[in-house]
């Protein structure tokens, strides 16, 4: 659901090599080195490399909210983190079928293709819509709290997930083809979820790597031996060795290139991954988890330090936050002065006022611009849905720190702020 996809649109190019030949060819390396070095079976192989291969986004927000590292980066890393495993739980999926029946008929492959690419995210836009239906309905007759959609926004995603499960289908490709379609056709229920719930799924991933922490994870320091540790070495050096092939035809910089190849943190993602193979009673599945848990904490270490590293090699020190700008001493003493945005005096508005309620409409805002009366137009949208495409004579202001940006623009506060976010 935090996908953009009018960036997605935008740089269909990146999206396409980032997901295709750099993940699958990521994939593919791991799941070589695993036969070769590991003497995995074929399909065991397969579904670590695409565990493997897998990054987190949870140890990439940190990183995507650094103001040293280019756009072109932000966007490539962001695109990968949130569509990357759709390209990689179809293959944990084929390589978990073909060790539970040992190989199938024309007709089960057949059944398989038709589970994953049409049963399971045919329940979820399904789902999606009628959820989204269900919800305009509401709004239009009672109306609805945010807090509440954003939480009807995590049902929607359990009932894509019971839904596809129920018809044998995977809940996982369900909830993740739901999100895409409220993505594509309901903006403030995205926004809404992003508010909110996006706090609480943190939680729960905070939790969940909480429980790994104490359990599953430390499992790692049972399998270190040479070959482990050489074998964890050449994980780390696949994704650079096909992600910068990959990446040739993007007219990006070597070293914006260089910096999406390597960095790829695994984390909680690539343990759930494996988990859906041990889950399946695969054989040989569970032995693999505490190899993953080692690669997962030499990821944790190396890849969650080096945003540290890159903002002191770029500044030279850590940097430190910048201070409000002081607002501007009034040109002459009035009776009446506002210490913050407040409500203005009916004598400084020649007696315009607005009508009840938090908006306005076109009407009245033609009728302020003819009042005299002075004004100023915000464009608050998040960045999410921020486009290009302005009002005239609008002053771009961030949401997330509305008053230290105002005051930071130097817009009076003897004004009416006629804000607009959607």
């Amino acid at each position: 659901m935090s996908l953009n996809l009018t960036e997605l649109r935008s740089h269909k190019l990146l999206a396409a090599l980032v997901l295709g030949p750099g993940t699958v060819f990521s994939a593919a390396l791991i799941g070589l080195l695993a036969w070769l070095m590991l003497g995995l079976h074929p399909a065991l192989a397969v579904i670590l490399g695409a565990a493997l291969a897998s990054t987190d986004p949870v140890l990439l927000r940190s990183f995507l909210r650094l103001q040293c590292v280019d756009g072109y980066v932000k966007q490539a890393l962001r695109l990968e983190s949130g569509m990357n495993d759709a390209v990689l739980l179809p293959a944990v999926l084929v390589g978990t079928a073909v060790l539970k029946t040992g190989g199938m008929a024309a007709a089960g492959w057949g059944k398989l293709a038709v589970n994953m690419l049409l049963l399971s995210p045919g329940a979820g836009i399904v789902i999606a819509l009628a959820a989204i239906g269900v919800l305009s309905f509401v709004r239009t007759r009672t109306g609805i709290r945010r807090d509440y959609e954003s939480i009807y926004s995590l049902g929607v995603a359990f009932a894509a997930f019971a839904g596809a499960e129920a018809l044998h289908g995977s809940g996982f490709l369900a909830a993740f083809a739901a999100g895409l379609t409220v993505s594509a056709m309901d903006v403030e229920l995205c926004d809404c979820f992003l508010e909110y719930g996006e706090a609480t799924a943190e939680m729960a991933l905070l939790f969940t790597f909480v429980l790994f922490g104490t359990s599953v994870v430390w499992t790692g320091f049972s399998v270190v031996s040479p070959i482990t540790l050489a074998f964890t070495a050449l994980v780390f050096l696949a994704r650079p060795a096909a992600f910068i092939p990959a990446l040739l035809p993007a007219n990006i910089s070597w070293g914006n290139r260089a910096l999406i190849a390597w960095y790829g943190p695994r984390g909680l993602s690539s343990l759930l991954l494996l988990l859906l193979a041990v889950f399946s009673n695969v054989q040989g599945a569970a032995e693999l988890v505490p190899l993953c848990s080692l690669i997962v904490l030499c990821s944790v270490m190396i890849h969650g330090s080096f945003p540290i590293f890159m903002v002191q090699s770029k500044s030279g020190k850590t940097p430190q936050p910048v201070p409000p700008a002081e607002p501007a001493p009034a040109a002459e003493p009035k009776e009446e002065v506002c210490t913050d945005f407040c409500v203005l005096p009916s004598a400084a508005t020649n007696g315009y006022s607005l009508s009840e309620g938090d908006y306005i409409t076109p009407g009245e805002l033609s009728k302020l611009q003819s009042s005299g009366v002075p004004y100023s137009i915000i464009d608050a949208r998040t960045e999410r849905t921020f486009t290009p495409e302005t009002a005239a004579d609008s002053i771009r202001i961030n949401p997330e720190q509305s008053v230290f940006e105002t005051r930071r623009k130097g817009i009076p506060q003897d004004r009416y702020l006629v804000i607009f976010c959607t």
